[in-house]
């Protein structure tokens, strides 16, 4: 899931687990935790491209991690709170939340640039920050938490684990069992970024932060956002049953032999979903919005390697993306080499030209015969945002 989300979750988890005791400061450091398995992108600007791919949500998203980290992280805050210069180290802790805002805001217009607008508000959330930090804890003493090191281990470990086990619930994969097993754990129920199940947890969230910490209403706010939230997802898998059997029946109307298939969410709802099969040629794809008028799903064929390139699926390169994508990939020419397509994302059709699939990786075909990818792309073209925004909320509502 998006930033944002993981913050909130992990905000809510630490208020469960140490609020009473502690206050704000177990929302904090459960925010905290909640960034931390995310943080892996960082390693990208030391890695090449197909590594990062292969690395992302990768041994920072395991259960392995999540133990260890509990124990690491928890006696770093221990350690933090037993010394007298801990206030400082709070300003560390507390700007994790308008960077973590900064960096939702920046993936959301990954492709956009930023206006007056977008600054202004950027500014505002660090001036806040700014602020509370200033008369929270350089106006006026602060007592030191009494709290035991395995405490703050605990609210790690639920801050850690439940960050990649709500990130299972999408279509992008986690690497729960590494180091022992790299299996991408992929249920296909939730978006990666779904603000229906943010927007009541985060509002929630933000609730409880103003009370006191001896406000029994606190505990009911943060069960209530995690009630929710879960309720939201628990709808998800079964709207999502409903939409597998709708696509069954509608593979046996047309009568097309496949050997699997999968069920997707489109970004930002669960109420659009992508729908693909393999063939023994290629893929059959479709949309199914819950709003269409009649249940049922209307395919176009996708050939695996429509312009016949010269491509070995073994070569370690296509091996990693096939990997990545679960086997659903087609390959097109590309004025680098070739284009490898992530189907399980879906893609876009703007007026009368082809296809633009939501999640590509451009890769160069060297003199050599060697492949190198060069980058990955998500979401739509440069300049198209708004328009394919458009799109998106047309066919939610079954147009």
């Amino acid at each position: 899931m998006d930033s944002l989300t993981q913050i909130t979750l992990g905000a809510a988890v630490g208020e469960i687990v140490l609020g009473k005791k502690v206050g704000n400061r177990a929302i904090l450091w459960g925010a905290v935790g909640g960034t931390i398995p995310d943080l892996d992108v960082v390693t990208g600007a030391f890695l090449s491209p197909i590594q990062e791919l292969a690395a992302h949500r990768g041994f920072s998203h395991s259960i392995v991690f999540a133990v260890l980290g509990a124990f690491l992280f928890g006696w770093l805050i221990h350690k933090t709170y037993q010394s007298s210069y801990h206030r400082y180290f709070a300003v560390v802790g507390w700007m994790f939340i308008p960077v973590g805002v900064i960096f939702f805001v920046s993936r959301i217009f990954d492709n956009a640039s930023f206006g007056l607008s977008s600054s202004l508000f950027l500014g505002a959330v660090i001036l806040t920050a700014l602020y509370l930090l200033f008369s929270r804890y350089f106006k006026k003493g602060v007592e030191k938490p009494d709290t035991s090191i395995r405490e703050w281990q605990w609210l790690m470990f639920w801050s850690l684990f439940t960050h990649p086990v709500l990130d299972c619930f999408t279509t992008y994969g986690t690497q729960l069992f590494l180091p022992f097993s790299n299996y991408r754990v992929a249920l296909n129920t939730v978006a990666v970024f779904d603000p229906f199940y943010t927007a009541p947890f985060l509002i929630c969230v933000i609730v409880l932060s103003f009370l006191k910490r001896s406000n029994h209403k606190r505990r009911v706010f943060a069960w209530a956002g995690i009630g929710i939230s879960s309720a939201y997802l628990l709808f998800c898998i079964i709207n999502k049953q409903r939409v597998n059997s709708i696509w069954l029946e509608s593979v046996r109307e047309d009568e097309i032999a496949y050997s699997r298939f999968m069920t997707s969410p489109s970004i930002m709802s669960n109420f659009l979903w992508t729908c693909i099969a393999e063939t023994e040629d290629g893929y059959v794809s479709g949309q199914y919005s819950v709003f269409d008028k009649e249940p049922k799903v209307h395919f176009e064929f996708i050939p695996r390697n429509p312009d016949g390139l010269d491509v070995s699926p073994d070569d370690p390169t296509i091996s990693c993306m096939r990997w990545f994508s679960n086997d659903y990939y087609s390959l097109i020419k590309h004025s680098a080499g070739f284009q490898f397509n992530d189907l399980r994302f879906g893609s876009v059709r703007f007026a009368d030209q082809a296809p633009h699939y939501i999640f590509n990786f451009v890769v160069e075909q060297k003199a050599s015969g060697e492949l190198e990818m060069l980058g990955s792309n998500g979401g739509p073209p440069p300049g198209s945002e708004r328009e394919m925004m458009s799109m998106l909320i047309s066919r939610i509502k079954g147009i």
